[in-house]
């Protein structure tokens, strides 16, 4: 037991390198040696009795380690701990025992075991640590020898310990993610019980006595520089282990612990090399130790003066190449890069230069840590006092700005995305640098037009963090940005200095042929005495009164010079707001256009633009907020759909809804409900859809309280002079909107609806009346909306003599000449059949009113244009002095004794009757609906009771026996017949209701509808007897909306409309019958089929507003598969080309909606081909992009294949070079691989002149 040992740390860690097994234990008890060949007899309490003499004589002195039988126990133990973890074990021979070769991948002992050897040394070593610092105190020469093998044992076996300690929590770590998440919380939290040993309070002990060993004047005992690495080796290479574990690092306490030890180390141990080439290999292998070495290197230069270190690393990485394959290594040292110049900017701006060759790298992640770099050092440079800001300051500046601007035009996407990121940090500054912002804000304004979705996200944002924290606020406007108050104000700032300055004539100029003469030759020895001037007063021989004077006059003359610097310091300063509000009103125009892309986070982007620079008054500002409002129709069944509505709702509360804090609850009510009219001004109607559907959404989720709609009533209802047409029109519109998510709005005021909009003031104003026919509609909700199997909605249905009805029809009787009446008998007429029980009889009086008043005993002949005289001139629009017009003016309304202009009467009839025709079908199709829902109702009852559906239909009896006209009024019990009708079933019903459609409403003796389909004829083939331009568009319109009543009628009028749609010069009639045509695809496809080529012939329209519409109705019925396409998508093709912006995007948007059915494009890409090539109109250039855009679809390569073949047949048969060069074109761009066809290509057009 007394044996000492003979320990020679290079031959133990020679053989621990190799294999930690391989060291031999000759003195360990014998005991555990036969354990050797049989593991399952090393018990725990073998090895106690074992370890706990040990233990107990190390406790007592810890010179006890030197005994060869404790020294070997601990070296057994440690043997049965893998030490190494095993993708990083070198294949070695295996051991010759059963024992050891397990403990290659498996502890063979207890953790409480490793616990207690981990106590046992630790406390060992700091008991030794304080002998031999008492004893180098006290000059003991004699026993530094001992001391120096007594820590190289100790710290070999703690070397061995940690690192058989990290092993096992290494792989510990790996294996965690496998366990589901419940279990591992449960192992976690009973680690003690089930053997899961935490040593993390254990490690950081270790690690504290190892500083404290560290800070020994270990000069003294270890001499040479060998020795000394050597011993500092063991206590350095466990804490590059314990670092390479994440879990490990994320432990606050620990990772100060080991930058401790490795600070140490370096600065007073010479280990700056060793150091430096781990933390090389830590950037290469490790990723999770990027930031932590960044956060050491900084510990270390300011807590231990040490700044050499982190300047050889960063030398060290300016130099390093990577493999085009490596992702970690540059993606590791870019975050350490980055990291580093956060930290401590003042060292890595000494090595920038060699820093900046990695700009050149092919790698994206160092360009971008290189910019980050630029980023930081800019703003550490900000924070300089000015005392310290010379002219290598603003060099320094200059050069990283530059090198930031440059890469706005980067190769990589990421990295332009990256700079404009930098930017976003750099504009909170202090320091706003108004030069740069101006050139950035360009930069930033054509990325805009990036193809990469995320860098132009990234330069909106930019653009948007530019204008928050713009440099303009020295004016008392909270630093807003409108274009006209700046431009105002720079006129007032060149007038005041216009006003200082002396006049041009009065300036002196400097001829162009006068030379310039250095002002120190002009001495006073060398100028020529003029003896004709005056010379001045000698001070002394002036008066007091002279003096003041000229004393007065140089105050005057300093004063007025510092003036007009300060006024041209201003001009310059306005000069660059105006430059900077420039860019972002033009940026602006972009930002609007992207508010459509595909990508919904750049849309979201956008939207938060809009928000922030219409804060700043930004003139394009509110060109984008409406634009947005399109977005609320963004499809909702996914999260991104869904985000995009509910960012929109966000957007306009803050814009619109959120009253400034300091306002009570009716001031902000007021200011909510004007917001709210406001968003109606100027719209169009696409607007007022979208609109209408945010707004009930909004009302819906509860964002609009009852007191703002109190105050929209207010203003609705307020009967002064000095409100404005626009502010009541909005309230009634937006009150409209609201109540489709709560009718009970328009319910509870409907009795100031009839006072105002369908009284007198709607009759002067007949916007307002057509605003009040929709928002009475909104009381009920549409027949047919709900879904099947659903509860049906409660639908309110009124009598023909309701006051609502009533007045109603009577808006449909107003005699005016005036445009606007068009549309309040539209949605007069929509209301009636929304809202009436029996609106098909309500319509009936109305026309019989109606063709009282315009065919009762006329004076006049028969309606033209030459009988018009003054008259006419009341027909012409008045928008222009609409709003100006005060409500209590004279009406404009004709008086019921003042004759109407006949033509204009006629008109209006005629419109009437059409919109009938077309609500009548509409009203059938819901009787059919309303039949069919109800017996299924019925039938799913075992017990017969009495429906509790709505009455919301007519009763189809009447509807069989008669149709829209007929004279008897229904008995009240017939609204219940529907139910009546058990035994009827569905076919039959459906049949009834296509007799009375195709043969009763235009055919039935009984019909007034009858009599006007002859007249209406009659009119319209008849246009120059019949001329005037308004009863010729009503005439054709209404005739159209006939045809796609019965098809009888269509049949025997169509060649009268198109002759109508080619002949017509009003582009208004041509663009109702190309709409009218698609309606009759859907009802009548056997009789539409022969004639799309009418259709088709739009396309080429002169009217842009045509062509649109001709195109969104082909669209939308070769989409549906209404129409057979035979080989004019040549004609849509074309308008790819459009020069209307609208008319192309709609195009390829078609292509794109065409290209998702069954090869589409494919099948007629030759028959396109063949249209345009024969086009000799089309430009070359057009021809390419169009061909180009279309090959984009055709993506299989058994579909280029055939196309190519196809193609390259017309080669020989080409007629002209032209037709040859646009098929080679063609096969260009497919993906095929034909050598005959490549071949065929390369040898050119070949011109054949036959001999004479």
């Amino acid at each position: 037991m007394d044996a000492r040992i003979n320990f020679d740390i290079n031959e133990s860690l020679k053989h621990y390198s190799i294999d930690p097994a391989s060291i031999a234990t000759p003195e360990a008890p014998s005991e555990l040696v036969e354990c050797e060949h049989d593991p399952e007899s090393l018990t725990p309490a073998l090895i106690n009795s074992e370890l706990n003499p040990v233990v107990d004589a190390v406790a007592e002195s810890p010179d006890a380690i030197t005994r060869s039988s404790y020294f070997d126990t601990l070296q057994f133990l440690l043997k049965c701990v893998p030490v190494i973890s095993l993708h990083e074990r070198s294949p070695t021979a295996d051991p010759d025992c059963e024992l050891f070769l397990r403990s290659r991948t498996s502890s063979q002992i207890p953790p409480t075991t490793l616990s207690k050897i981990l106590d046992l040394l630790v406390s060992a070593l700091s008991t030794q640590a304080d002998i031999v610092h008492s004893d180098l105190e006290a000059d003991e020469q004699e026993t530094i020898q001992h001391h120096k093998q007594l820590l190289e044992i100790y710290g070999f076996l703690l070397q061995w310990t940690l690192s058989a300690v990290e092993t096992r929590a290494m792989e510990k770590s790996a294996s965690a993610p496998a366990r589901g998440r419940g279990k591992g919380a449960k192992a976690k939290s009973g680690a003690n019980k089930d053997g899961n040993w935490d040593a993390s309070r254990q490690l950081e002990t270790a690690l504290d006595i190892m500083s404290k060993v560290l800070k020994l004047k270990l000069a003294r005992i270890f001499v040479t520089t060998s020795e000394r690495d050597t011993f500092i080796s063991l206590f350095t290479k466990p804490v590059y282990h314990v670092l390479e574990n994440e879990a490990r690092v994320k432990n606050t306490a620990i990772r100060m612990h080991c930058f401790r030890v490795l600070c140490i180390a370096i600065k007073h141990h010479g280990h700056a090399f060793g150091a430096q080439t781990a933390i090389n290999q830590n950037l290469s292998y490790f990723e999770h130790l990027s930031e932590p070495m960044a956060e050491f290197l900084q510990i270390l230069a300011e807590q231990y003066d040490y700044p050499q270190l982190t300047e050889e690393v960063l030398r060290d990485l300016s130099s390093k190449e990577f493999n085009s394959n490596d992702l970690k290594g540059p993606k590791s040292v870019s975050t350490f890069l980055t990291k580093i110049s956060e930290l401590t900017p003042h060292l890595v701006i000494k090595q920038m230069t060699l820093l900046a060759h990695l700009l050149d790298s092919e790698s994206w992640t160092l360009r971008c840590a290189i910019l980050e770099v630029c980023g930081n050092l800019i703003a550490m440079l900000t924070k300089q006092p000015e005392g310290d800001q010379g002219e290598n300051h603003k060099r320094q500046m200059k050069a990283f700005f530059e090198v930031l601007e440059e890469r706005f035009l980067d190769v990589n996407p990421y990295c332009r995305c990256r700079v404009m990121q930098v930017y976003v940090k750099l504009c909170d500054l202090e320091q706003k640098f108004p030069k740069r912002r101006q050139i950035v804000a360009e930069l930033a304004a054509r990325s805009l037009e990036d193809k990469s979705s995320n860098v132009r996200r990234n330069a909106i944002k930019l653009l948007g963090k530019l204008v928050s924290s713009h440099p303009f606020t020295a004016m008392q406007d909270g630093g807003l940005l409108s274009n006209k108050e700046w431009e105002k104000r720079l006129e007032l700032c060149e007038a005041e200095i216009n006003k200082l300055e002396p006049p041009q004539e009065l300036q002196e100029h400097p001829r162009p042929d006068e030379r310039t003469v250095d002002e120190t030759l002009l001495q006073d020895a060398t100028q020529v005495e003029n003896e004709h001037a005056p010379e001045p007063k000698n001070p002394g021989e002036m008066t007091d009164e002279e003096k003041l004077a000229a004393i007065r006059k140089v105050q005057e003359k300093a004063a007025t010079a510092e003036e007009l610097v300060s006024f041209k310091t201003t001009r310059k300063y306005f000069l660059e707001a105006l430059r900077f509000i420039e860019v972002i009103d033009e940026a602006a125009e972009i930002v609007t256009q992207l508010l459509s892309s595909k990508n919904k986070s750049e849309v979201i982007e956008a939207m938060d633009f809009f928000t922030i620079i219409d804060a700043y008054k930004i003139q394009n500002a509110r060109l984008g907020i409406r634009r947005m409002l399109r977005l609320i129709w963004t499809k909702g069944n996914n999260d991104e759909g869904k985000g995009v509505q509910t960012h929109l709702i966000e957007c306009y509360k803050g814009l619109f809804f959120d009253a400034p804090p300091n306002f009570n609850a009716n001031d902000a009510a007021n200011y909510i409900a004007k917001n709210m009219i406001s968003l109606t001004f100027g719209t169009t109607p696409a607007e007022l859809t979208s609109l209408e559907q945010l707004l009930s959404m909004m009302m819906k989720q509860g964002l609009v309280n009852d007191l703002v709609i109190e105050k929209l009533w207010q203003v609705y209802g307020f009967q002064r002079r000095e409100i404005s047409k626009s502010q009541r029109r909005g309230a009634i519109i937006v009150l409209s909107m609201l109540a489709l998510a709560d009718p009970n709005i328009i319910v509870k005021e409907m009795e100031t609806c009839l006072r105002i909009g369908l009284g007198e003031i709607g009759r002067r104003d007949l916007g307002l009346a057509r605003y009040t026919c929709i928002a009475l509609r909104r009381i009920s909700p549409p027949p047919g909306k709900q879904s099947a199997g659903a509860a049906p909605k409660q639908v309110v249905k009124l009598p023909n003599d309701h006051a609502v009805l009533v007045r109603l029809a009577a808006m449909t009787e107003i005699m005016s000449d005036s445009k606007e009446w068009f549309g309040v008998a539209e949605q007069a007429i929509s209301a009636i059949y929304v809202l009436s029980k029996h609106p098909d009889v309500l319509c009936s009086e109305i026309l019989r009113r109606k063709s009282k008043q315009v065919f009762a005993s006329q004076s006049q002949p028969r309606p033209s244009s030459s009988g018009l005289g003054v008259e006419e001139a009341s027909q012409l629009p008045t928008t222009d002095k609409e709003d100006t017009t005060p409500e209590d003016a004279p009406v404009e309304i004709q008086a019921p004794n003042k004759k109407q202009n006949s033509a204009l009467s006629l008109s209006q009839l005629l419109f009437i009757v059409g919109h009938v025709a077309i609500k009548q079908i509409v009203h059938l199709e819901l009787c059919e609906l309303e039949f069919k829902r109800r017996k299924a109702e019925k039938e799913k009852k075992t017990t017969p009771c009495q429906s509790t559906a709505p009455e919301n239909v007519s009763p189809v009896k009447k509807g069989k026996k008669k149709s829209a006209g007929k004279e008897q009024t229904p008995a009240p019990e017939e609204a219940d017949e529907l139910d009546l009708m058990a035994g009827t079933t569905e076919d039959d019903f459906t049949e009834a209701i296509a007799h009375i459609r195709e043969r009763e409403l235009l055919y039935g003796p009984q019909s007034l509808l009858s009599n006007f389909g002859p007249l209406v004829s009659d009119i319209c083939a008849n246009n120059t007897s019949y001329n005037h331009p308004t009863l010729q568009a009503q005439a054709a319109l209404c005739l159209a909306k006939l045809m796609c009543v019965s098809s009888e009628y269509c049949e025997g009028n169509l060649g009268l409309l198109l002759t109508i749609l080619e002949r017509s010069k009003d582009a208004v009639v041509r663009s109702n019958l190309v709409v009218a045509l698609g309606d009759m695809a859907v009802c009548f496809n056997h009789l539409i089929d022969e004639n799309t080529d009418f259709l088709y012939r739009r396309l080429n329209d002169g009217d842009p507003s045509v062509k649109r519409t001709c195109l969104m109705t082909l669209t939308f019925l070769i989409l549906a598969g209404q129409v057979k396409v035979k080989g004019q998508l040549g004609e849509m093709a074309k308008c790819l080309e459009d020069s209307d912006r609208r008319i192309a995007d709609m195009a390829r948007m078609f292509f794109s909606e065409l290209a998702t059915k069954d090869n589409a494009v494919y099948n007629q890409f030759v028959d396109m081909f063949s249209v345009l090539s024969a086009d000799t109109g089309l430009d070359e250039e057009a021809f390419k992009r169009i061909v180009k855009f279309l090959a984009g679809f055709i993506e299989k390569d058994k579909h280029a294949k055939q196309l190519s073949s196809k193609l390259a047949a017309r080669l020989p048969r080409a007629e002209n070079e032209r037709q040859w060069n646009d098929v080679a074109f063609a096969l260009g761009l497919l993906q095929h691989k034909d050598e005959d066809i490549q071949k065929m290509v390369a040898e050119g057009f070949k011109v054949v002149q036959a001999a004479a």
